[in-house]
Parts: structure tokens; C-alpha cells; sequence
């Protein structure tokens, strides 16, 4: 694997900078609230195809598979076609493959299109963040918080969105295909201010960003982590909605309520992580995240497990801004091939946990299951030490 080039580049002056961090600010929020309105469309999704709990987590299972697949040779892609390129199609397959995720009706269709729009998602998601770090390193201060920051606060937008098209009885394919043609005029308005130049150098980069070393065990923690993030887009809705018996604009409110949290935890994680070691962070949040998730799942008042999901988004606010930062900063590793390794490992988790849930859950309770997020928190939080002090 090359070094990036970006690495070396000297700090934008003032105006580019705040351009780029314009545009890869949108596209963050983009992600988040594509996210986000898929979350809370979860329990639609559920009732349009009939599914129990194990069907269901095996379309989640196929669109984490699409994901991983993906992930495996995306640092390849943005290398070789630049970041605009592949946030201008990943983009545009994964907004194509939410709009018509209500419209089929085979339960083969909901498959494929899980399976498409993991795959868009991933290579989206790994353009955006190898950007946003070249971006960190040219403005020489850090920013990975921040950007996140817009992930979080796009998933609430997009679940709140989806509260108040509930309350207005809008149909739900209709909330979904609408949603995405405006994000669909939003991406492709700000991927004209990415960079389009290729990292690859001279040779052909690495087809497989499969990671080993270190790269392999930030993959892991980031894996914890994303076990329980993952759980929570997915289940967060129905659980409000099922275990708590309420109507689904409620149940859309979880969703919002996670990552509103996340949101105000990213905004201030910039400051955070210059204040604090990252195994002191990493610990704390661990701590945070499983308190929530023991509240919520210990209540039968709405508000109160609302008030647990936040815990659990502000606990697993900047574990990934930091993981990823940090992928991309890997000696003789460029950006997005650093961000790629370690998220291939991370996206395992999206993959494991929320068809873990719902094979639990078919095997005693939607609660019960959810106790899980709880113990991967836990791990990831006494995990901590060891991973990050391989990194150091």
C-alpha cells in the first residue's frame, strides 16, 4: 500500500478549507440521515414484507453482507477513481435502493435491495472519511469529531422527518422515496466540492483491504462498538414501538433520541479527545453506553428508555471518529485504505449484531436480546487498553 499524498500536503488557505469542509460536512449528514430514515422505516419495512424477527435479521444479514463485500476492496476504489467519483455512485445506489426498498413486494427484492444498498453505503461511507481525514491532516487540527458529528445529527434529522410524515399520515414508501430524491439533489451539489485525484501513485493499490496488525485489532474494538451502534439503528424503532406498545411515530422518536445524543457527543468530541487519553475515553464510553442501554431496557415508560438511548449515544459518540482517525493515519497506509481495513472488521459487527438480535429475540425477547448491546459495550470498554496501547 502507498502512503497518501495528502498526508504530505501542505494546509489549505482559508477559503478552500472552508469549502471542503462544506461539502464533506453535507455529505456526512447525507449518510446519517439516509441512516436514519431507513431506521425508522424498520418497522414498515417488517410489517410490508410480513416478516417475523429471524427474517428480518437475515435482510439485515444481506445488507451487512453487501457492506462487508464491499468494504473489502473499497480503499482500492477511492484510490483509483478519487473520492467524488465513488461518493457520486455509491451515493446515488444506495439513495436508489432506499426509495424502492417499500415498492417490492418478493421477499427476494428486499434482499437484492439490502444487499445494494450496504454495498452504496459502504463505499459512501469510506470515500466520505478517507476525505474528511485528508481534510484533518491539511487543516492540522482535528475534525473526525465534528464531521460525525453531521453523521448523527443527519440520522436524527431523518427520523424526526419520519415522526412528523407518521403524524401526517404519509405512507411510508412515500416517505422513503421522497426522502431520497432530496437527498439525492443534496449529494450531488456538494460531491462537486470533493477531491477527484487518485492516491494509487504508479501502481495498482492492494485489491483486498483485508487488515493485519494493528489495523487488525482497531478493526476489532471498532467492531465492538459497531455491534452495539448497529443494534441500535436497526432495533431502536421497533423495540419503542413493540416492547413498549406505542404507536410509530413514537417508536420513529428512538432512533432520534439515539443519535441525537450521538450528535451532542460529537460536536464536543474534538475537545474531548484533546483532553482526554484515548483508553480513558474509550472506557468511559463503554461505562455510559451500557448504563443506557440498562435503563432503557429496565423501564416501561417510553420517555425514560428514550432517555437510555441517549446514554447510549452520547457513550458511543466518538468511538469511531477516533478508531478512524486513527486508521488513516497509519504509517505507509493511505487514508482510505486505513479507513477501509478497519472498517471492514468494524462492519462485522453491523453484520453479527442485529441478526444476533433478532435471532434472540425469536428465542425469548426483543428486551432480552437487546441485553447484548449491553455486554459488547462492555467488552469494548475493557478492550480498550489493550488495542490502543498496540497503536501507541
Amino acid at each position: 500500500m502507498q502512503a497518501s499524498s495528502c498526508a504530505a500536503a501542505p494546509a489549505l488557505d482559508a477559503p478552500s478549507l472552508s469549502a471542503s469542509r462544506r461539502a464533506i460536512r453535507v455529505l456526512f449528514f447525507v449518510l446519517g440521515m439516509a441512516m436514519g430514515v431507513w431506521g425508522a422505516q424498520v418497522p414498515a419495512v417488517k410489517a410490508h414484507y410480513g416478516l417475523d424477527e429471524q427474517t428480518l435479521s437475515l435482510a439485515l444479514l444481506a445488507g451487512a453482507g453487501g457492506a462487508v463485500l464491499c468494504l473489502l476492496t473499497a480503499g482500492a476504489l477511492v484510490a483509483r477513481f478519487g473520492a467524488r467519483r465513488c461518493v457520486q455512485a455509491a451515493g446515488t445506489l444506495m439513495l436508489a435502493s432506499l426509495a424502492l426498498v417499500l415498492q417490492a413486494q418478493p421477499l427476494g427484492a428486499l434482499f437484492a435491495l439490502m444487499l445494494l444498498l450496504g454495498a452504496g453505503s459502504a463505499l459512501f461511507d469510506v470515500a466520505i472519511n478517507a476525505e474528511g481525514s485528508a481534510l484533518e491532516q491539511r487543516a492540522r487540527r482535528k475534525l473526525m469529531s465534528g464531521l460525525h458529528a453531521m453523521f448523527s445529527l443527519g440520522g436524527m434529522a431523518g427520523a424526526l422527518l419520519c415522526f412528523l410524515l407518521h403524524r401526517g399520515s404519509v405512507a411510508p414508501q412515500f416517505q422513503l422515496a421522497g426522502s431520497a430524491a432530496a437527498m439525492a439533489i443534496a449529494l450531488w451539489a456538494s460531491a462537486a466540492g470533493l477531491g477527484s485525484q487518485r492516491t494509487d501513485s504508479e501502481e495498482a493499490p492492494a485489491p483486498i483491504a483485508w487488515p493485519r496488525g494493528i489495523l487488525l485489532w482497531m478493526g476489532v474494538l471498532t467492531a465492538l462498538c459497531m455491534v452495539a451502534e448497529g443494534s441500535m439503528y436497526d432495533w431502536s424503532a421497533l423495540f419503542i414501538r413493540q416492547e413498549l406498545a406505542t404507536d410509530a411515530a413514537t417508536g420513529a422518536l428512538g432512533f432520534a433520541a439515539f443519535s441525537a445524543a450521538m450528535a451532542i457527543g460529537r460536536l464536543f468530541g474534538d475537545r474531548v479527545r484533546e483532553r482526554f487519553t484515548p483508553v480513558a475515553l474509550m472506557r468511559g464510553s463503554g461505562v455510559l453506553a451500557t448504563a443506557g442501554m440498562a435503563l432503557a431496557l429496565t423501564t416501561a415508560a417510553p420517555a425514560v428508555a428514550l432517555l437510555g438511548f441517549m446514554l447510549v449515544g452520547l457513550g458511543l459518540a466518538n468511538v469511531v471518529p477516533v478508531m478512524f482517525a486513527a486508521a488513516a493515519q497509519v504509517p505507509g497506509v493511505s487514508p482510505a485504505h486505513g479507513v477501509a481495513a478497519v472498517s471492514s472488521v468494524g462492519y462485522l459487527g453491523f453484520m453479527v449484531g442485529p441478526p444476533l438480535i433478532g435471532a434472540l429475540a425469536r428465542w425469548s425477547s426483543l428486551t432480552a436480546a437487546l441485553w447484548a448491546v449491553a455486554l459488547f459495550a462492555v467488552l469494548m470498554g475493557v478492550a480498550a487498553r489493550a488495542v490502543l496501547g498496540r497503536s501507541g
